[in-house]
C-alpha cells in the first residue's frame, strides 16, 4: 500500500469537507422551511419544540463539533490503521530496526544519509561502519543483552554505535553528554553497562565521575584529535582494524528486543533509564511520517540532541527506514540557523520552543527567506509566537506534537492548530489510546469517582495524560524503565474499568470542545527548562550536600516570555551563614546548566505537611516577586554576565520581568 499516496487522496477528499458544512448548513435551513410550509399549525407546533429542546440540551453542539472535526478524526483513523498495518508486517516477520535500515540502505547506497559540516555518509557507508562497531563487540566476547553506555557528542557516531550494537544484540545506553559527577556515574550504573564509550572531549567529565562508577567498567575513548585524560582504551584504531561486512545473525532475536536507553528524569530524582524496544522506535518513527508526510527526498537539519527521543528518534528514525537526509549540527546556534538551512537545501526543521523564540530574537537576515523549508517538527511552541515564527520565517506547516519518551500517551497535531499539541477524537475518544483524568492540582493526586475508578475531563478541565495499556499492541503497550520499581510507579490501575490499566504521563493538559489539548503543567517532582527535565530532588539532593542544611526545596516558576519553567530553590537558613559564591561552585561542578537554579530563595523555614513533604505549592506560586518576601528573607538570581548570584528587589525584578535582563 502506498500510504502517502492515499494519504494525499484522503487530505483531498478532506478539503472538500469544510464546503460541505456550509452546503449542509444550508440543506439544514431550507427542509425546516420546507416543513413548515408542508404542514399544519400543529406538527409545525411539535418540530419547533422538538428542535428547542435539541437546542437547550446542547445536541446541536455534539452535531457541531461532528461537522467540525469529522475530516480530521477520519485522516487520523487512516493513519492509525496504515501505522497497525505496517507494525503488524514487521512484527509477523520479526524485522528489527537494524532489518529495515539494510533494506533502505540497499535500495540508496550512494544517497547521503547523514551530513556535518565536516563529513558525509552515504546509506552504503553508514552501513559499513555500523557493521564494524557491531563486529568489533561481537568479537570482543559481548553478546545479547549486553549493556554499552555511549557518552558521545552530537554527531551522527553516535547513532551509527547504537545501530551498530542493535546488529549482534547488544543495547546502547544513550547518555546526556551535559551530565557530571554522580548524575553521569549512576546512568552508567544503573544501565549495568560492561563498557563506557566516550568521545576524548569529555574526558574529563569522565575523570571527575569515575569514583562514583562501577569498578569492573571498561573504558573507550573515541576519537583521535587529542588523547583521553583518562586512562582507557583507544577505540578508533581497533576499529579500523576491524571487518565491514555484515556481523554475525545472533539467534532469539524478536521485534519487541531493547534497542537502547534513553534517560528521562523522573519523581525518584536521579534520571531513569527508559527502555526504547525495535518495536517502540519504528511505532515512534512510522507514527510521524504518516501523520506529517515526510518524504525520503526531503533533508532534516537537526541540532536537537540525539540522546534525546526527538532527535534520536523522530529525526534519525526517518534516515534509517524511509531514506531520508538528515544534516547534523554539534550545537544549535540561532545566528547560523537559516544559513545552514540554506547551505544543507533543508526541507524539515526539528525545534522546542525554546530554539523558536532564540530565532525570533535574532537579527533579519537573507537566509531568512532563501531556505526551502517546507516543515518545522517539534514541541514546546508557544501559541503566543506561533503564528509569528511561521510568518517572519515562511515556515508553511507547524508539526507539534506531544509524546513522553518511555510512554504511549503519544498526540499529534496533524492541521496545525495554534497551541494545541495534539487532539483526540469526540465523536469516538474510547477508540483512540488516550485520555484526560481528573487530578488534584496542588497534590497531583488521581481523583476517582465512589466506584473508585477515574474521572474522564470534560472539555476545559485540566487533567493528567494518559495512555491506556493494552499487552501485545505496540502502539499501546509500555516497556517502562530498567528500575521496575520506577515503572511501577507510573502505571495506575482500575482506570475506567476495573481490571484496565494505563500509563500516567504526570502531564497537565486541557481539552477544548473540538478535541484539541494544550499543555499546562507538569505535575509531580519535575518541570523542563531550557528543552530538559530538570529532577527537583536531584537538585534538593546536591543544594543540600553543598551547604549542609536541614531543609532545601526546588520547583519550576514561570517566567514572562519564556518557555518551560525556570528552577528556584528555597533554601533555610536560620543562623544566616549560607555563603552563596560557594554554592554556586558546587552546583557548576556537580549540575549541568540547565538544573541550576536561576532564583534562589533564602528563608526561616520551609512548610511541611503532616507526613513532613515539603510544600511547594504557595512558594511556586510567589515565585520570585520580593513583595512575597517575609521579614528577613532574601532573594537572589543567577546573573549570566557574572555567573554569579545577585539581590534582587523591586527594579530587578521588573527587568526581568520586561525582558531587560535575561537569564
Amino acid at each position: 500500500m502506498n500510504v502517502f499516496r492515499a494519504s494525499r487522496c484522503l487530505r483531498s477528499f478532506c478539503s472538500f469537507l469544510p464546503s460541505f458544512r456550509k452546503m449542509l448548513k444550508l440543506t439544514l435551513f431550507a427542509a425546516l422551511a420546507a416543513i413548515l410550509s408542508a404542514y399544519g399549525l400543529v406538527w409545525t407546533q411539535v418540530f419547533i419544540a422538538v428542535f428547542a429542546v435539541y437546542f437547550v440540551t446542547g445536541g446541536w453542539r455534539y452535531t457541531w463539533v461532528v461537522i467540525r472535526t469529522l475530516p480530521r478524526d477520519v485522516q487520523a483513523l487512516f493513519i492509525l490503521i496504515c501505522l497497525k498495518i505496517k507494525l503488524r508486517s514487521h512484527q509477523r516477520s520479526n524485522q528489527l530496526v537494524y532489518d529495515v535500515f539494510r533494506d533502505c540502505a540497499r535500495k540508496n547506497p550512494d544517497k547521503v544519509a547523514f551530513v556535518t559540516e565536516e563529513q558525509e555518509w552515504t546509506f552504503k557507508d553508514f552501513d559499513k561502519y555500523s557493521n564494524v562497531i557491531g563486529n568489533y563487540f561481537y568479537e570482543a566476547g559481548f553478546k545479547k543483552g549486553d549493556t554499552v553506555a555511549l557518552f558521545l557528542e552530537n554527531t551522527p557516531e553516535m547513532v551509527a554505535f547504537w545501530l551498530g550494537l542493535s546488529k549482534v544484540g547488544c543495547i546502547g545506553a544513550l547518555i546526556n553528554f551535559n551530565l557530571k559527577k554522580e548524575s553521569l556515574a549512576h546512568c552508567v550504573n544503573v544501565s549495568d553497562a560492561k563498557v563506557l564509550v566516550f568521545s576524548v572531549e569529555l574526558s574529563e567529565a569522565v575523570r571527575q565521575a569515575q569514583p562514583y562508577m562501577n569498578k569492573h567498567i571498561q573504558l573507550f575513548s573515541f576519537g583521535v584529535d587529542r588523547p583521553s585524560r583518562v586512562p582507557c582504551t583507544q577505540l578508533d584504531p581497533l576499529l579500523k582494524a576491524t571487518s565491514s561486512l555484515p556481523p554475525p545473525v545472533v539467534p532469539g532475536r524478536d521485534f519487541k528486543d531493547k534497542l537502547f536507553y534513553i534517560y528521562t528524569s523522573g519523581t525518584t530524582g536521579l534520571p531513569k533509564a527508559a527502555i526504547i524496544t525495535n518495536s517502540r522506535f519504528l511505532y515512534m518513527t512510522y507514527g510521524m511520517r504518516y501523520a506529517f508526510g515526510m518524504r525520503a527526498s526531503d533533508i532534516i537539519y537537526c541540532t536537537m540532541p540525539l540522546y534525546h527521543s526527538a532527535g534520536g528518534i523522530v529525526g534519525v528514525g526517518q534516515v534509517l527506514i524511509g531514506g531520508t537526509t538528515m544534516a547534523v549540527r554539534k550545537k544549535f546556534s540561532a545566528s547560523r540557523f537559516f544559513d545552514d538551512c540554506v547551505k544543507f537545501n533543508a526541507t524539515i526543521v526539528q525545534y522546542i520552543g525554546e530554539i523558536c523564540r532564540y530565532l525570533l530574537a535574532t537579527p533579519s537576515k537573507p537566509s531568512e527567506g532563501q531556505h526551502r523549508v517546507r516543515m518545522a517538527i517539534g514541541n514546546g511552541l508557544r501559541p503566543n509566537i506561533w503564528e509569528e515564527f511561521c510568518k517572519r520565517f515562511n515556515i508553511k506547516k507547524i508539526a507539534e506534537f506531544y509524546g513522553a519518551t518511555e510512554g504511549n500517551s503519544n498526540v499529534v497535531n496533524m492541521d496545525g492548530r495554534v497551541g494545541a499539541i495534539g487532539f483526540n477524537s469526540r465523536i469516538l475518544p474510547s477508540f483512540y489510546p488516550v485520555s484526560l483524568i481528573k487530578v488534584d492540582e496542588d497534590t497531583g493526586e488521581v481523583i476517582r469517582d465512589s466506584n473508585g475508578l477515574c474521572i474522564a475531563c470534560k472539555p476545559g478541565e485540566p487533567g493528567q495524560l494518559i495512555g491506556k495499556i493494552v499487552k501485545g499492541d505496540p502502539t499501546k503497550e509500555f516497556h517502562g524503565y530498567v528500575n521496575q520499581q520506577a515503572t511501577s510507579k507510573k502505571i495506575g490501575y482500575d482506570i475506567f474499568k476495573h481490571g484496565d490499566s494505563a500509563f500516567l504521563s504526570g502531564d497537565i493538559l486541557v481539552m477544548d470542545d473540538y478535541g484539541y489539548m494544550y499543555f499546562k503543567d507538569r505535575a509531580g517532582d519535575t518541570f523542563r527548562w531550557r528543552g530538559e527535565n530538570v529532577s527537583t530532588t536531584e537538585v534538593e539532593s546536591t543544594i543540600s550536600k553543598a551547604v549542609k542544611l536541614n531543609d532545601a526545596v526546588v520547583y519550576g516558576v514561570e517566567v514572562p516570555g519564556l518557555e518551560g519553567r525556570a528552577g528556584m530553590a528555597a533554601i533555610v537558613d536560620e543562623t544566616g551563614h549560607l555563603d552563596l559564591v560557594s554554592l554556586n561552585h558546587s552546583l557548576k561542578n556537580s549540575l549541568p546548566a540547565y538544573a541550576r537554579p536561576v532564583f534562589i530563595r533564602v528563608m526561616n523555614q520551609v512548610n511541611t505537611t503532616g507526613t513532613f513533604k515539603l510544600v511547594k505549592t504557595d512558594l511556586r506560586k510567589e515565585a520570585f516577586n520580593p513583595k512575597h518576601l517575609k521579614p528577613k528573607e532574601k532573594l537572589f538570581f543567577l546573573d549570566g554576565k557574572v555567573g554569579e548570584y545577585a539581590p534582587i528587589d523591586g527594579a530587578v525584578y521588573a527587568a526581568i520581568l520586561s525582558g531587560s535582563i535575561r537569564l
